[in-house]
């Protein structure tokens, strides 16, 4: 299935169904009085959290979502039935914002969260209800109220308490595959991932937590170069970033060329990116010569830890999990 994070939709709320002008007509009851019933309410448009939705692919096709208008009211103070309400499932990490002004509406973080986005319009009463001690025969009634109409745009960013970048090949599909239960597709070619995969982390330094592989950013990535701002949002989300950097991308003479790049990239999408706490970690040290590389990092890079492993061999992962969740850990902690 396709991966789809941002889809444009048009809701409408039902329209409130109309009262109605009725008068009692009985052999017996000469003088039978306003007898009309209200119209029913129209139905509301509900967006609900689901864990069966892992993208917004359904809105590929349904551009249009309109809920059940109410039913008119009858004679004999038959009431209107009231408008079915649509219930629309999106998962968890979506945020619903008005297209024509740029708000808002709602962020979806929690699992089976409800929310009206668009009200049914209120049923019209029936004449029965304008009865008084001066009017006893109104020949009027209420018409239903209109639904709500709105353009959303829906965007999803995932959610997870870790954010694995770096530029492509890395090996950070290596890693989480590693790390976790996930076993995502690895191939040695650019952007093997298309989408950012979830996975859980167990591990012996306290509660397990999720872990995201986000594609490969490259130069330019936040104008939307290669998979771009596609992939940058689902960063935004996460607490704490795993920057990946390939050992044998390192040059001697400029060691944090591509790690400066990543940071760049970060920063220009957005300054809380570049401010998350950053666990920086070489990797494919299991392969000859990379001594002086992992030296000329080291030497230049102003941090005083960055964890050494091979995705490949194991070495080094216990240390970075325990790493990730002491972060982790910092945060429950303030």
């Amino acid at each position: 299935m396709r991966f789809v994070d941002q889809a444009s939709i048009i809701v409408e709320s039902g329209n409130g169904g109309a009262g109605c002008v009725s008068f009692r007509r009985e052999k017996f009851v000469p003088n039978g009085g306003p007898d009309g019933g209200d119209g029913g309410k129209g139905g509301d448009v509900v967006f609900k959290t689901s864990l069966q939705k892992r993208t917004l692919y359904q809105f590929r096709t349904k551009k249009f979502l309109r809920a059940e208008r109410g039913g008119y009211g009858q004679g004999r103070q038959r009431h209107g039935k009231n408008g079915k309400s649509i219930i629309i499932e999106i998962p968890k990490g979506t945020v619903v914002s008005n297209v024509q002004t740029g708000a808002i509406i709602k962020d979806f973080t929690e699992e089976g969260e409800v929310f009206v986005v668009a009200k049914g319009g209120r049923g019209g009463q029936g004449n029965k209800r304008f009865t008084t001690s001066t009017n006893r025969a109104p020949r009027f009634a209420q018409p239903g109220e209109p639904g709500e109409v709105f353009e959303l745009k829906l965007e999803l960013k995932l959610i997870a308490d870790v954010g694995i970048t770096g530029f492509p090949n890395a090996g950070k599909s290596t890693l989480i595959s590693v790390i976790s239960s996930l076993k995502p597709k690895i191939a040695n070619y650019p952007f093997t991932t298309l989408i950012p995969n979830i996975g859980m982390v167990q591990h012996d330094f306290g509660e397990p937590f999720a872990v995201a592989d986000i594609p490969g950013l490259i130069e330019g990535a936040h104008t939307g170069l290669g998979l771009g701002i596609e992939f940058l949002r689902h960063v935004e989300r996460t607490k704490v970033l795993v920057h990946l950097i390939d050992v044998f991308e390192i040059d001697e003479n400029n060691p944090l060329k591509s790690y400066n790049a990543i940071n760049y990239e970060l920063e220009k999408y957005s300054k809380k990116l570049i401010l998350k706490p950053q666990i920086v970690v070489l990797n494919k040290i299991d392969l000859p010569d990379t001594e002086k590389l992992i030296k000329a990092f080291k030497s230049a890079v102003n941090i005083e830890d960055v964890v050494l492993i091979s995705a490949v061999t194991g070495k080094g992962i216990n240390k970075l999990k325990q790493k990730i969740a002491g972060l982790l850990e910092s945060f429950h902690e303030k």
